[in-house]
């Protein structure tokens, strides 16, 4: 069925709502608009479905969210899971607690209890209740970072990780298999309370999250830490109740909360765009921290699982550190302090994403850790801790990707933004008790390990004409890979999508050993790197860069030649 007669089939079919119709009418002759709600379906990504608000099978509204959780509990069944349930949590964005009721309803009509929080929950906390429950799967509906008019839907599995492959592609598989909307089944919310197939929850979770988070302290706050000013921002998401209440726990007394970003707003109103690795998000906390003489301000995502970071330099300037920057402290923090107190393992492991910085993999030797790499997605994360679990071949001590996610500790199976607001606290109070700043440790990083610096942009291309220059872009670096960049020559190609690693001196080709997935990225001489990969989650096209210098200004100098290399110019 073309667009067109799947644009006519909604518009005609009495069991969509009028408000939906209505929307659809007033499309009447815009082609374009009508092709770009009908011409596929939302699809799983590393982020799970995510789509514009709106009408169509290509846009995220009541009855698409529906049908995909009528598919999931149609493979929940075939998977013989329906007695254990599943959680459902929502952040602060349009559409959310309706989106999160309607899917617990789904289930509740499929006889599979729902348990939905009673009210907006960050993503990781979502995650531990999956285990902490026993359930089968979980929902999360955020979209995370993107503008106000997306949102998104999110499943987890039993392990309390995002979906993987083969799940996902299954899971999918029969969310297509319903070709017929009006197949999907739903509930009064009354009935399904009264049939024990829906339980509300909430602070039992939260208690039980927030004592696991304290168990991972390595030094309790002295007096000294206590002084450390602390500006934060939930960016008006679910972060605000959780990571305050672990600050105030752990003895933190100096925490200054920016008014105007504390409570829910579904339109992001002071920063439009509530992506933490935007510096601009920062303008207000910023404002209050120069106000308070702040040592450190942190903001948290909407939905909670990644974090901001910003300090103050040697002029005493904030600057925001990227997400390699924070993952770094976090990473030597822990692992140095485990090493001192003698709880390190023999079997330790700090797992990254591809493209990640190169300087997890320094910290990682040092401490005679496994490193290991992984897709772009904390699922694949979360995949190898099943996996220590099913083994114990090793004992996860931290994980991170360079988009602003890392996890410390096992409770949550996905990046958590409460847990690292609470380890760069921590550590930023033990290191201001040595006298030393963040920013003081972070130059003390680049002289043990190199002067490792990244960066990366992206290309933003919507719609039909931007998904097929996307794969333009993606197939013409295939067919023809660059030979050099910047003052760099190319080693070798991986290209993840066809398992293939290319040593472009001798031409042999051996496997990357990872799933397949849209990436190509190529390995340069003297601990230099860029990849290009399409965006799971927003219509992007994104190139990381990663360079290693002398000191920092060769760095700054080799990276910025390298991402000004015009075999990356594309837009």
């Amino acid at each position: 069925m073309d667009y067109n007669m799947k644009y006519e089939e909604w518009l005609s079919n009495p069991y969509f709502d009028e408000a939906t119709r209505s929307e659809l009418a007033a499309l009447k002759g815009n082609d374009k608009e009508i092709r770009e709600r009908f011409f596929k379906d939302l699809e799983f990504g590393t982020g799970g479905l995510r789509g514009i608000l709106g009408a169509g099978v290509n846009r995220m509204n009541l009855y698409t969210v529906r049908r995909a959780t009528q598919g999931l509990a149609n493979y929940i069944k075939k998977q013989g899971g329906e007695k254990k349930g599943v959680a459902i949590a929502y952040d602060s964005r349009r559409m959310s607690p309706e989106f999160a009721l309607d899917s617990a309803l789904c289930l509740a009509a499929n006889g599979i209890k729902a348990y939905l929080f009673e009210e907006l929950r960050p993503t990781p906390e979502l995650s531990f209740a999956v285990r902490e429950l026993g359930c089968i799967a979980g929902i999360v509906i955020t979209a995370s970072h993107n503008p106000a008019e997306y949102n998104g839907y999110k499943v987890y599995w039993e392990d309390g990780a995002q979906i993987t492959s083969p799940k996902d592609v299954e899971i999918i598989g029969e969310v297509k298999a319903i070709t017929d909307f009006s197949l999907a089944k739903t509930m009064e919310r009354e009935e399904a309370i009264d049939k024990e197939l829906l339980k509300i929850i909430g602070k039992e979770i939260d208690e039980k999250y927030i004592a696991e988070l304290k168990k991972l302290v390595l030094n309790p706050v002295n007096e000294e830490g206590k002084k450390l000013k602390i500006v934060f921002t939930p960016l008006n998401g679910t972060g605000n109740y959780p990571a305050r209440k672990i600050l105030e726990e752990l003895g933190f007394e100096n925490v200054f909360v920016v008014p105007e970003q504390e409570m829910p707003d579904t339109e992001f109103t002071t920063v439009g765009y509530p992506n933490p690795e935007d510096p601009k998000v920062f303008t207000l906390a910023k404002s209050l921290a120069d106000k308070v003489g702040a040592d450190i301000i942190l903001a948290t995502d909407p939905d909670a699982d990644r974090l901001g970071v910003q300090v103050r330099n040697d002029q005493g300037e904030f600057v925001l550190l990227n997400g390699n920057m924070t993952g770094a402290l976090i990473a030597e923090y822990q692992f140095s302090q485990k090493a001192a107190q003698g709880i390190l393992p023999n079997n330790a492991a700090l797992i990254k994403t591809i493209v990640t910085g190169n300087i997890s993999d320094q910290i990682a030797d040092y401490y005679n850790a496994k490193l290991i790499e992984v897709l772009t997605g904390f699922k694949y994360i979360g995949e190898q801790m099943k996996y220590f679990d099913e083994t114990g071949s090793n004992e996860f001590i931290f994980g991170y990707e360079e988009s602003y996610g890392c996890l410390v500790g096992t409770h949550s199976r996905d990046k958590d933004a409460i847990v690292a607001v609470m380890a760069i606290c921590e550590a930023a109070a033990y290191y201001k008790s040595q006298g030393i700043s963040l920013y003081e440790q972070m130059n003390r990083i680049y002289e043990k390990y190199g002067f490792f610096k990244e960066d990366l942009f992206s290309v933003t291309l919507k719609g039909y004409e931007g998904m097929e220059k996307i794969k333009a872009i993606m197939d013409s670096y295939r067919k023809n890979p660059p030979k050099s960049a910047g003052d760099y020559h190319v080693i070798k190609v991986r290209d993840y999508k066809e398992d293939t690693i290319l040593d472009m001196a001798t031409g042999r080709i051996t496997p990357t050993g990872l799933p397949k997935s849209d990436v190509l990225y190529f390995e340069l001489n003297d601990n230099a790197w860029c990849a290009v990969r399409p965006s799971g989650t927003e219509p992007k096209i994104k190139f990381y860069f990663g360079v290693k210098g002398v000191n920092m200004v060769d760095a700054d100098e080799k990276l910025h030649k390298l991402m000004n290399d015009e075999v990356f110019q594309v837009g």
